[in-house]
């Protein structure tokens, strides 16, 4: 997405309201009834002024316009109803000021009010950018020249628009971290996912991403390998060796997927750690907390050394996590597996699992289980008290 266009549509979502409108000939005098800057309805004189203009009384205000995220202009809100006139416009622009020039007729200007005197306008010229405006917003070109929703579209077709733009650009796969960087980055902006929610909720956006992740594989795939299927195979060997690369590439991706966004939401809460430290031989555990260094420096307590292992499935597997690490006793294992028998567990073994799966174990289990949140606050409190020169 441009970053005019993304500006754009992020003044509009923080703004008290929004409008657009096609710059026209009579904008810039080509129509020969050109009078002084831009001709703005009734219907979003909301936009300007916080009660409508009475007939008979004109009334203006003063206000600042950013402009491109570039520069200002100091411009005047007025409502002409004297005489004959009852019409709002917004004027004084300044000398050199470049969109009221033939070069813009056709391009949208939009308009977003910040505060009641603060005000930031962007002006897209390029059918690309008109074009995504449009997508964004769900509207269509006869529905300019009113106030705009801010609210946007429903997120998961903002979502489906950012993946498409994306897709549409690539000849190949992306890394598997690349491919959850795309899906995170994507997922959090369509949702707009801040902050505070790496820390309120990581079982449920870690899920989220999961599925984000999907969605955007499976419409890469799709443009990578429709050609190859439209074509007849010259052989069964090649239509063999095209199965196994899909199969191949999408446990790949699966495998690899879990411990990304686990690793980017470990570091959105400030917590330290190395993905496939070495431990003992050539054991490499998926996460160490704090780090390989710690974990080989036998002054360092090993009571707070945490070791996490990070499995789509487990029910085989955890017996691995056991054997990574000899100087830490209790393990952890994250695993989206949802639900396993009490046979299949071990005393020093806790299962971590997102919080909404946990009730698809057995009741006799589920008091033993820790969801995301919760193993993040385990680490968080043993890593506050650890002196500050084992976690440079």
């Amino acid at each position: 997405m441009n970053n005019l266009l993304e500006s754009a549509i992020n003044a509009i979502q923080r703004s008290k309201k929004a409008w657009c409108r096609y710059i026209t000939a009579n904008d810039t005098g080509q129509t020969g009834g050109h009078q002084s800057g831009f001709y703005v309805p009734k219907c979003a004189a909301p936009l300007l002024f916080d009660e409508l203009g009475r007939k008979g009384e004109n009334k203006e205000k003063t206000v600042s316009i950013l402009w491109q995220d570039d520069f200002y202009t100091t411009s005047r809100m007025k409502y002409y109803g004297q005489r004959t006139r009852n019409e709002y416009r917004i004027t004084r622009f300044g000398r050199d000021f470049p969109f009221l020039n033939d070069e813009y007729i056709g391009s949208l200007l939009i308009l977003s009010k910040m505060t009641d005197s603060d005000y930031v306008a962007y002006v897209l010229s390029s059918d690309d950018d008109i074009d995504g405006f449009y997508a964004y917003f769900n509207l269509s070109p006869n529905e300019t020249n009113q106030l705009i929703t801010a609210g946007g579209t429903d997120p998961d077709k903002k979502l489906e628009m950012f993946f498409q733009e994306h897709v549409r650009e690539l000849d190949d796969f992306p890394t598997t971290l690349q491919m959850s960087s795309l899906a995170q980055l994507n997922f959090n902006k369509a949702h707009s996912i801040s902050k505070s929610d790496f820390i309120k909720s990581p079982d449920s956006l870690l899920l989220s991403w999961l599925d984000a992740e999907y969605r955007l594989f499976r419409l890469i795939e799709e443009k990578i390998y429709s050609g190859k299927l439209k074509n007849a195979f010259e052989s069964v060997d090649e239509f063999v060796r095209i199965a196994n690369e899909v199969l191949n590439r999408r446990k790949s991706r699966a495998g690899k997927s879990l411990e990304h966004h686990l690793s980017e939401l470990f570091s959105k809460n400030d917590l330290v750690f190395e993905e496939q430290a070495l431990t003992e031989g050539k054991k490499r555990p998926d996460f160490l907390f704090p780090n390989s260094s710690c974990y080989h420096n036998f002054e360092f307590p090993a009571k707070d050394l945490v070791v996490l292992g990070a499995k789509t499935t487990c029910k085989d597997r955890w017996r691995q996590v056991l054997s990574e690490a000899d100087r830490v006793e209790e393990k952890y294992l994250f695993t989206l597996q949802q639900g396993i028998s009490l046979s299949q567990s071990d005393a020093k073994l806790t299962l971590i699992v997102p919080k909404p799966y946990i009730q698809s174990f057995p009741k006799a289990y589920q008091n033993q289980l820790k969801d995301l949140s919760e193993f993040i606050g385990i680490v968080k409190r043993r890593q506050d008290n650890i002196p500050k020169h084992y976690l440079i």
